[in-house]
Parts: C-alpha cells; sequence; structure tokens
C-alpha cells in the first residue's frame, strides 16, 4: 500500500496526547455531574407505555401520579405526544395497578391497552453485572490476542485506545441524558471491537516495516510510516460505517421519532469517530513512544544520526580553499657597462 500522506504523527503526539486527555477528563466530569440514565433493565422498576388520545402534558400526568402516592415518576411524551412512557422505581401490585389505572384515565385509554413492563432490582443487578463481565472478557481476549499475534506492548497501546474511546462514549451518554440499555452495551461491544480492528491494522503495519526497514528507520520513523500508508484506508472505512449510521441516528431516531433506535446509534455513531481517532492519534504515538525508548532502537537512532552526520560532511563542500603560492622574488643583475674598445 502506497503511503500517500506524509504527517508527522508522532512528532506531533504531545498534541495529540492533550487533546486525548482533555476530552477523557471532560467526560469523566460529566460522568461525575450527570450520571448515566440507566434503563430499567439495570435498575429495576416499571414502564408503562399508553396512547394519548387526550393529549395529556408531562405535567399533568406526573400530578396524577404523584397523587396515587408514586414519587419521582419520570414522564416522557413519544412520538410529538400522541404517546406517553412512564417509569417508576420498583412498585408493589397494588400501587402499580392504582398508578397505572391514574395514567389510563388522564390519557384516555383503555385500561386493558397500557402496556406494562416490570422488572425487579435482582434482575437489574444481574443484567447490570453481566455486562461487565462481557466488557472485561472483551477487554481480555483483546489484550491476549494482540499480545500473541504481535507484541505485548501493541496490547498496551491498543487496551489505552480502547479505554480512551469507553470512557468518551460513557460520557456523552451521560452529558446527553440517553438512556442506557442492554442494545447499548451491545452497540458498545460493537464499537471497541472497530477500534480494534483498526488498531490491529495500524500495528501489523507497523510490525511490517519492522522487518524490512528496521536497518535504515528509526522507530518512530516506522510508525510515522506505518500511519501514513493506513491513513487513507482508515478514513475510507470510517466514512462508509458512519453515513449509514447517521442516517440511522438522525433521520430515523430524531426526524422520523423512531427513539427505540436512539440509543444504539448514539453508541455506534460516536464509538466509530472515536476509534478512528484513537486507532492513529493515541495507540500509534504511545507504541512509539513506548519502544522507541528501548535501548536497541535508542542505539538505532544514534547509529543513524551519526551516519547521517558522516554522509552530510563528505557531501558538503570544503570551506578551505587552497591558497595561490607566492611568486618567488625575480633577482635582476646588473649588467656592467661595455666597454669601448680604444683604437690605436
Amino acid at each position: 500500500m502506497r503511503g500517500e500522506t506524509s504527517f508527522d504523527f508522532v512528532g506531533l503526539r504531545r498534541r495529540w496526547l492533550i487533546l486525548s486527555s482533555v476530552m477523557v477528563g471532560i467526560s469523566l466530569v460529566g460522568l461525575a455531574v450527570f450520571q448515566l440514565n440507566l434503563g430499567l433493565e439495570f435498575k429495576g422498576g416499571v414502564a408503562v407505555v399508553a396512547e394519548n388520545p387526550n393529549g395529556a402534558s408531562v405535567a399533568d400526568l406526573r400530578n396524577a401520579i404523584q397523587a396515587t402516592g408514586v414519587a419521582d415518576p419520570r414522564v416522557q411524551l413519544v412520538d410529538n405526544g400522541s404517546a406517553v412512557r412512564v417509569q417508576t422505581g420498583a412498585l408493589e401490585q397494588g400501587p402499580e395497578d392504582v398508578m397505572v389505572d391514574a395514567i389510563s384515565a388522564v390519557t384516555g385509554t383503555n385500561r386493558v391497552d397500557v402496556s406494562i413492563e416490570a422488572v425487579g432490582p435482582t434482575f437489574g443487578a444481574l443484567v447490570a453485572k453481566q455486562a461487565l463481565i462481557a466488557l472485561l472478557v472483551f477487554l481480555g481476549a483483546t489484550a491476549l490476542f494482540i499480545s500473541i499475534r504481535l507484541q505485548w506492548k501493541m496490547a498496551a497501546a491498543g487496551l489505552v485506545a480502547l479505554f480512551h474511546d469507553l470512557v468518551i462514549t460513557i460520557g456523552i451518554y451521560a452529558i446527553t441524558g440517553f438512556e442506557v440499555t442492554p442494545a447499548t452495551v451491545v452497540a458498545i461491544l460493537t464499537i471497541l471491537g472497530y477500534s480494534l480492528y483498526d488498531t490491529v491494522v495500524v500495528f501489523d503495519k507497523v510490525r511490517e516495516l519492522e522487518s524490512n526497514l528496521a536497518d535504515v528507520l528509526t522507530y518512530e520513523e516506522i510508525v510515522n510510516r506505518s500511519m501514513n500508508q493506513v491513513l487513507m484506508r482508515s478514513l475510507a472505512t470510517s466514512l462508509t460505517s458512519l453515513l449509514p449510521v447517521g442516517s440511522l441516528l438522525f433521520v430515523g431516531a430524531i426526524l422520523l421519532g423512531a427513539s427505540s433506535l436512539q440509543e444504539f446509534a448514539l453508541a455506534l455513531f460516536v464509538g466509530i469517530g472515536v476509534g478512528t481517532y484513537s486507532s492513529i492519534f493515541v495507540a500509534g504515538p504511545l507504541l512509539a513512544k513506548w519502544r522507541g525508548a528501548e535501548p536497541e532502537w535508542v542505539d538505532q537512532k544514534h547509529r543513524l544520526e551519526r551516519r547521517a552526520a558522516a554522509k552530510e560532511a563528505r557531501l558538503s563542500p570544503s570551506t578551505t580553499k587552497a591558497k595561490p603560492s607566492a611568486a618567488k622574488p625575480v633577482t635582476v643583475v646588473a649588467r656592467p657597462p661595455k666597454q669601448k674598445r680604444r683604437r690605436r
């Protein structure tokens, strides 16, 4: 594959790492301040969905529900107010029936047409635990695969990039308030796999060039050349993935009101973009920093610098020019005057 760009990714790594640190910091602050909006499947509770022919407002529904003794209901208007969704904590059967009757009366929907979903707190905790286990298994398998297939320092850089993608995606969910559901977990695992694919492509190219050019390039130059060679491929792959996901998110979920797709599409959209960024601007520069500091690569760098200096010295013109030899002084011996012959 030809290197169609000559961008100095490694030379500007400080800039990329500062930018990534800022994004991770903002995400962590957003997570601490806003926290995740966990769905019913994770924390348990009751979700009620009903049609809204009366056009009841959020305030009308909240007042009617609180009058039944249910505290802190979460009320949402769905499909431009044509339906409502109410979510509360776990309830006993009696209070749940009273709340459903109140929702049915306010919205003008028959009681039998109201959809009820109840999840116990024990089941919600089990779902959350299983999601965490799935994430840890994925990260462990990732580290093992890259260590065996490539190198352990590549595995470490890849895990840092995956952590970067995971924190930023979760932070965006916390800041936007989008609900986290099992579909979100599936989407996050999907985008982590996508980010891993991009990272492995970069590292595989690094290993290929390392075996071919280790005698003529430093490790930073090898990483730089590798990333320039795979840059266009990564961008093309990302754009072809972001276009349909963007359509799913902005057209399907926002414009057409298919809200059930939002949590899945948002994770994919954010994750693909961040994953592409991290595989080039985080994983690659980190690898160059860590492996470039190894003694053999430090010696290689010094050896190439000495070779370049010697070559430059041979090719540079001589600074001293030969001075012309001074002409020896010519001694002119004066001839004695001719003596005139006397005639006898």
